[in-house]
């Protein structure tokens, strides 16, 4: 059942029953509590979008943090600002900004404000798969061949989809839609370079971000062209379309933590995400307590690092003032614009956050703390990071 997409109104009684029939048994395995207050959420609304568009957040400053991704960059004195953190952060966006780049003329921002537009269309006659089992390994398998760290497949659910996104030639709001007939979700994660974490939060750091975005491109495009090829529907997706998070949680591949990230037990928070949405025949995997959302009940590491203080140092609840929040849904939630606020004023995205807890999260396994931009540097050097 899709949610109405003329906009994000209040949930229907026949709605709000429909999920609970459906996903009310997993929402309890992935410790998802949702409220009869919820609203799908709609794209226009969050904070990179608002940039454009709201004037409570669009200033000088954010977009100046948009163009220091193109040649527009302001080096400066501080180490992990000069031109070569700029070139190669924006050297590791490149691939991705082909992506989402070429169907700008269409109003789609492929990848992050609209799904990523498919070139191989669909076999006219459908491979015999066999077993769902059998064939969700084998698409496992796949996707680790082409580039991916973890993998994990959970059911469609039309709660976490956008209602609108925007078209980005005047950033109006238009519909939100998939084919019909999809049933699944892959769900991808991609590490992020673990030196590269240590440096945040300088231009340099942003490579990390960057690197994955250009490589989950590139994975989710080969293994929805394989779908394609079998007969089924697939549509590559990044950050568009849906909020990840809960599908990665759904999946099996981590847990929610303090700093709204998804907090995996091989690379902890330094994971970046994809999608594809098919109708081919797989088994989805089941939430996994893990026991780090716990722990982040007590820890508030990630809170204490955040210079604009965007992160919250209280409970779990539903609801805040922002709307660049999803409505009735109990969890921690950032003061966004806060956040957001602090990534243009040093021009380039920070993960401080990321960074205190990925070191704390590492530091049982004896590894090192965080990196000066130049020692980094200097590893590339003398071949340590490649």
């Amino acid at each position: 059942m899709a949610w109405p997409s003329n906009s994000p109104e209040a949930v229907s009684d026949e709605q709000w029953d429909d999920c609970q029939r459906r996903f009310a048994d997993s929402d309890a395995e992935a410790g998802f509590e949702v409220t009869r207050d919820f609203v799908p959420f709609n794209q226009m609304n969050d904070m990179f979008t608002r940039a454009f568009w709201d004037p409570l957040v669009r200033t000088d400053d954010t977009d100046a943090f948009f163009a220091s991704y193109r040649m527009e960059a302001a080096p400066r004195g501080a180490g992990g600002f000069s031109q070569k953190d700029f070139a190669l952060r924006n050297a590791a966006w490149a691939i991705s900004d082909i992506i989402s780049d070429r169907s700008a003329a269409t109003g789609l921002r492929e990848g992050f404000q609209g799904a990523i537009a498919y070139d191989t269309p669909i076999a006219p006659m459908q491979a015999d798969l066999g077993d769902p089992a059998d064939e969700t390994a084998e698409i496992k398998a796949l996707a680790k061949m082409f580039g991916a760290d973890l993998v994990g497949i959970t059911e469609i659910d039309e709660r976490w989809h956008y209602t609108h996104r925007p078209d980005v030639r005047d950033m109006t709001p238009v519909a939100n839609e998939l084919p019909e007939g999809i049933t699944h979700v892959i769900v991808m994660g991609h590490a992020m370079d673990f030196d590269l974490v240590e440096t945040y939060p300088s231009a340099l750091a942003g490579a990390s971000t960057g690197l994955e975005y250009s490589h989950e491109a590139a994975i989710s495009i080969q293994l929805a062209a394989y779908i394609r090829n079998l007969g089924y529907q697939a549509v590559a997706s990044m950050n568009d379309t849906a909020l990840v998070i809960p599908y990665a949680i759904k999946a099996g591949l981590g847990e929610y933590g303090r700093n709204q990230m998804v907090l995996t037990p091989e690379f902890g928070p330094r994971v970046r995400f994809s999608k594809i949405f098919t109708d081919l025949p797989l088994r989805a995997d089941s939430p996994r307590k893990l026991g780090m959302a716990t722990y982040c009940n007590e820890c508030t590491v990630c809170a204490d690092a955040c210079p604009p203080k965007a992160l919250p140092f209280d409970a779990a609840k539903v609801g805040s003032d922002s709307v660049s929040t999803v409505k009735g849904v109990k969890k921690w939630s950032a003061d966004c614009e806060k956040c957001f606020g602090y990534w243009a004023k040093i021009k380039t995205d920070c993960a401080i956050c990321m960074r205190a807890l990925v070191r704390k999260w590492h530091a049982r396994k004896g590894m090192r703390g965080r990196l000066k931009p130049s020692e980094w540097w200097a590893r590339l050097k003398e071949g340590r990071n490649l």
